[in-house]
């Protein structure tokens, strides 16, 4: 390993027509990312591929497009209407096979650009926050280069890895992303509220990041030996394992354990990960993989989506044919927690957008891809009510989700769903 004096340094080893793999979440290199711009004039048709990235995402800049490409695996607020499926585009995967992509030499790394802990006294490194994809990049990458930051918690799991696999590293200590937290509507609230109803004592949750997630915590605080399994989770899940809501000790698998992918959110979150044996990042192949999760009792998937139509198909990555995330895990819970012995798949959404467009739709819009299709679908929430289609025809679904759906739109969906059992009737 070479200990890089400056950053320019650490960076030298990526040449044109390489594929960079950068590590993503909170573990963003978001300070080295912006010293890769300035490299650009050197650089040609470099390929950057990677999970949702924090900070501005320089290199997606117009004015670097000779230099950098991207390939986005789930697409995050930096890159949204960026996207021209060109220079800037999305590959679909589930989460729980992206690791394949890597191994196999589906997508081969040349590069991959990590932020990890200091060595510890045996040479060994953390990805800390963020595991997900990135230790089979790191695995697979012909060169990996290395920010060494104090400030990221060395979390324990099967992201340790020892520095003879590293081969340029650069210290450089700052603090790692750490999202700004916002209040909860009363939307929100009800529909956590709603959403906590379903949760029974000793299951095991699964929570995505965002305000339900959060609200849906918020109503949990009376709840007893939860579990946690989950892709990633933040601080509205810190509260409750800090409370001893979530103790683990119902679990079967990891007992007593909180286990993800990844994790984001407050400084304090971090402090509780660093070094703490109840707290373990594995990768994405292992934590999303179904016959792993129903290893646990009463698997409780909570996951949210864009628009549902009648029928019950999901549309979670996209607006229409714009891209606004990506198919993540919500496939690999969903079907897992179906069938999970006493599990509960859970689809959480407002009824309307901020506009007060309805999200619970007679047809999804031209182009909207279907993440959960109507065959997985069990339980979708609103501020309204909670419905469970599984078992349901067509027809009773659409009932179903109209009494769910905000009352201003309920009776043109009425009407859509009538013109449509009268265009099959002929």
């Amino acid at each position: 390993m070479k200990i890089c004096q400056t950053i320019n340094e650490l960076l030298a080893p990526i040449q044109s027509n390489m594929t960079v793999f950068v590590h993503g979440a909170a573990a963003t290199p978001i300070t080295i990312l912006k010293a890769l711009t300035l490299e650009a004039a050197r650089l040609n048709n470099v390929e950057l591929i990677h999970l949702h990235t924090e900070g501005e995402a320089p290199y997606a800049r117009a004015e670097f497009s000779q230099s950098f490409r991207v390939t986005s695996l789930f697409v995050g607020k930096n890159l949204r209407g960026k996207l021209d499926y060109d220079r800037i585009d999305y590959l679909p995967c589930f989460l729980s096979e992206i690791p394949q992509l890597f191994r196999k030499g589906i997508k081969p790394i040349d590069v991959a650009l990590i932020q990890v802990s200091p060595p510890d006294a045996h040479g060994f490194v953390s990805l800390g926050v963020s595991v997900d994809i990135a230790k089979a990049a790191v695995e697979s990458a012909k060169i990996v280069i290395a920010q060494f930051n104090s400030c990221m918690p060395r979390v324990l799991g099967d992201g340790l890895i020892h520095v003879s696999k590293i081969h340029f590293a650069f210290e450089l200590n700052e603090p790692i992303y750490s999202p700004h937290p916002k209040g909860l509507t009363e939307i929100e609230l009800q529909i956590g509220k709603n959403v906590a109803e379903l949760v029974e004592d000793g299951a095991t949750i699964q929570l995505g990041i965002g305000a339900i997630p959060d609200a849906v915590c918020s109503y949990l605080k009376g709840h007893r030996n939860l579990g946690l399994h989950s892709e990633m989770w933040t601080d509205g899940a810190l509260d409750l394992i800090q409370s001893g809501v979530i103790n683990n000790s119902q679990k079967k698998f990891h007992q007593g354990k909180s286990t993800a992918a990844f994790i984001i959110g407050s400084p304090a979150l971090y402090q509780f990960a660093n070094d703490n044996v109840s707290v373990l990042n594995f990768e994405s192949s292992y934590i999303n993989y179904p016959i792993n999760i129903i290893r646990n009792p009463k698997v409780t998937a909570i996951n949210s989506a864009v628009e549902i139509d009648l029928t019950g198909q999901v549309c979670a990555d996209s607006v229409g044919k714009e891209i606004i995330s990506g198919v993540g895990g919500q496939m690999d819970f969903i079907r897992a927690a179906a069938l999970s012995e006493g599990g509960k798949p859970i689809l959480a959404l407002p009824s309307t957008t901020s506009k007060g467009i309805s999200r619970i739709v007679s047809q999804l819009k031209p182009g909207a891809g279907v993440v959960t299709t109507r065959s997985h679908i069990h339980y979708v929430v609103t501020e309204y009510g909670v419905v469970n289609l599984f078992g349901k025809t067509l027809s009773q679904r659409a009932l179903a989700l109209i009494n769910i759906a905000h009352p201003d739109h309920r009776n043109q969906l009425e009407k859509d769903w009538l013109i449509f059992q009268k265009k099959q009737r002929g």
